[in-house]
């Protein structure tokens, strides 16, 4: 084949592979929006939604918000938000068009280091195609892993082309070299699990690159040019660190001691190794388990086998060693022994650490084979059969990610005593209306973990609606005494004194929140109202301007800012507000009916006249509506008798 036609193949297997991709994982396009994180990522996130502007750049750098610094993923969900505002399906799209292009680089890479095309279009494929990438790929605030993996894949690209270049005494080898250590920090701001990266480098650098020299002519050249890769990952770490301790996702030893995470360490990774052959049981969250003796043992000697054997054939195949420790070391950062969150594992960990081990069984499959004939067709048929059947299972775990409900219903049909799951589905429930369902998870939920703080907030939301005010309120003060820095906690606990009418105790619990958390605008607005009914005008003036500062399109504070500005005499101003409310939020009476008082102030009859049935028609029993309406159609139909 000539020089022209190995590069249409290398070129055309890259395309079918994206749009494989793209098929497989083409049902996320009817995903919708999941309540783990999204709203925090996305929905809820008045700096996100609101598209770009100044403020918003400013924030995707200097947010520690969700517990990292990733501003690079910020940007990604403030242009789609800019693109296609919230609808679901363009969030999905962006994530889709990674990963597809993530698949297609993987096997471009690979191609350029080892020269084989089929092998390295089969890692490509089972990376690519394996429903371990649905949570990756369907789950919209898990951007942050396709879009560092596209800079990882560039990364080594660059730094391929660096060594090649090197190698070859081609002078633009620095500019390779420099735009590795760019894409390479691109990557980090996306997300910090990239931290292992040099690692890998190196791991490169031994096969296939061939970089490493031993005996007399050993080199240090290899260490010493990885420094500055180093360099940044610990930047990223400090920072990481900081995020995660200021935001409280950094779990504390009392919640998971160190012989706990020490006994998960081993048993996560044969977790990781046996849902890379066998995908079953897949869920958006695994509970923490205790093992047996026997389970942790099981699982060192299986690592320890496996080390053994790809040290032992190091030299002779490397690609054992080389695909085992890119396992192994690019899963450290998340393997538990610093415990962010709750969970014993994830799939989406295992997305770049995964090729590693894809790498060590299609390579040694292939050296297996290659003197047997018989079986290379064999195994070829058989890969063919594993790509297809991983990609039918992909196709259907991700219409897992449809919405809330259907993603928790499937992880507790796994785990019946994940205690997160059974938070997240209440809380979905309660916003379904469905608050029988929800209390029921609630106490579940309890009854796994009798202090967890989640659970006794949701009970107090149930209460809350209920009309339960007093346990609404014991409720929420447990959970505050469990965990005093939830904003969250404080807000429910100022809801329920609101709904009491004890409007001192709920400003004081709204303060305790925008403490924590100070760009809430639910926060500031209901710190406005308590302050109102106090009668506290001037300082609830400020809690709704600030309230609209943090989201120019909270409907409710502008109606509420209105009315402050309206006892003021700032008819004006107060207008302006009315008709902004209204245009937020149609369906709002109030602000119809408030908008119709200013309007008939000013002899615009006809106009209020208008506003005032429609807020009739939206909330019959708004008394002062009805009889607004009744006066102004008396107004006019006295000035149409003159």
């Amino acid at each position: 084949m000539t020089e022209l036609g190995h590069r249409r193949r290398k070129w055309l297997v890259g395309a079918l592979l994206g749009a494989a991709v793209l098929a497989v994982f083409s049902p996320a396009l009817r995903c919708g929006f999941v309540n783990y994180d999204d709203p925090a990522y996305v929905t809820d996130n008045w700096h996100v939604r609101h598209g770009f502007n100044g403020a918003a750049l400013r924030w995707a750098f200097t947010s520690m918000d969700a517990g990292n610094w990733h501003p690079l993923t910020w940007l990604s969900h403030i242009l789609d938000c800019q693109l296609y505002g919230l609808a679901p399906a363009g969030h999905h799209l962006t994530s889709l068009l990674l990963h597809a292009a993530n698949a297609a680089l993987l096997f471009l890479l690979l191609h350029r280091l080892t020269g084989a095309v089929w092998r390295a279009a089969l890692v490509a494929a089972l990376f690519a195609l394996h429903p371990l990438r649905v949570e990756s790929v369907a789950w919209v605030s898990e951007r942050k892993d396709v879009l560092s993996a596209f800079f990882w894949m560039l990364t080594v690209s660059a730094y391929v082309r660096y060594a090649e270049n090197l190698k070859s005494e081609i002078s633009n080898f620095k500019f390779f070299y420099a735009l590795s250590l760019v894409f390479f920090a691109l990557g980090l701001m996306a997300k910090p699990m990239l931290v292992t990266l040099p690692c890998v480098l190196l791991l490169l650098d031994y096969w296939p690159l061939g970089r490493w020299e031993f005996g007399a002519k050993f080199s240090w050249r290899p260490v010493v040019e990885k420094i500055p890769f180093f360099l940044l990952a610990a930047v990223s770490c400090l920072l990481t660190f900081l995020a995660q301790d200021r935001a409280e996702a950094v779990a504390s030893l009392a919640r998971f001691p160190l012989g706990v995470r020490l006994a998960n360490v081993p048993v996560a990774y044969a977790r990781y190794l046996t849902k890379t052959f066998w995908p079953s049981h897949l869920a958006a969250y695994y509970p923490y388990v205790a093992w047996s003796a026997g389970d942790i043992i099981g699982a060192v000697a299986l690592l320890a086998g496996i080390t053994a054997w790809a040290l032992w054939r190091a030299r002779k195949a490397p690609y054992w060693a080389v695909g085992w420790f890119w396992f192994l070391g690019m899963l450290a950062p998340v393997i538990g022994l610093v415990q962010a969150g709750g969970q014993s594992l994830a799939d989406r960990y295992s997305y770049l650490p995964g090729i590693g081990l894809w790498i060590m069984l299609v390579w040694g499959l292939h050296d297996l084979a290659s003197e047997r004939p018989r079986l290379r067709e064999a195994m070829t048929t058989a890969a063919g059969l594993a790509v297809m059947l991983l990609a039918l299972m992909a196709w259907h775990q991700t219409g897992v990610y449809r919405d809330s409900g259907t993603l928790w219903k499937a992880t507790l049909r796994s785990y019946p005593n994940c205690l997160a799951a059974h938070n997240f589905l209440a809380n979905w429930l309660m916003g379904q209306g469905r608050w029988d369902e929800a209390l029921d998870h609630c106490r579940q939920a309890l009854a796994i973990l009798p202090n967890d703080t989640e659970a006794r907030n949701n009970l107090s939301r149930v209460f809350l609606r209920q009309g339960k005010l007093d346990e609404a309120i014991a409720e929420a003060l447990q959970s505050i005494q469990s965990q005093p820095r939830s904003a969250g906690n404080h807000q429910t606990l100022a809801r329920a004194y609101l709904q009491k009418g004890d409007f001192a105790a709920a400003a004081s619990a709204l303060r305790e929140a925008i403490q924590i958390s100070p760009d809430t605008p639910d926060a500031w607005c209901n710190l406005g109202y308590a302050l109102l009914q106090q009668g506290r005008v001037a300082e609830a003036l400020p809690a709704y301007e600030r309230a609209l500062e943090l989201n120019p399109d909270y409907a409710l504070a502008h109606n509420d800012l209105a009315n402050i500005l309206l006892r003021q005499g700032r008819l004006d101003e107060a207008m302006g507000h009315f008709q902004r409310a209204v245009e937020l939020t149609p369906t709002f009476a109030e602000a119809h009916y408030n908008l119709a008082g200013i309007l008939a102030s000013r002899g615009r009859l006809d106009e209020a006249i208008a506003h005032c049935q429609t807020a009739v028609a939206l909330q019959p029993g708004l008394a002062p509506a009805r009889q607004r309406l009744a006066a102004l159609l008396a107004a006019r139909a006295k000035n149409n008798g003159r």
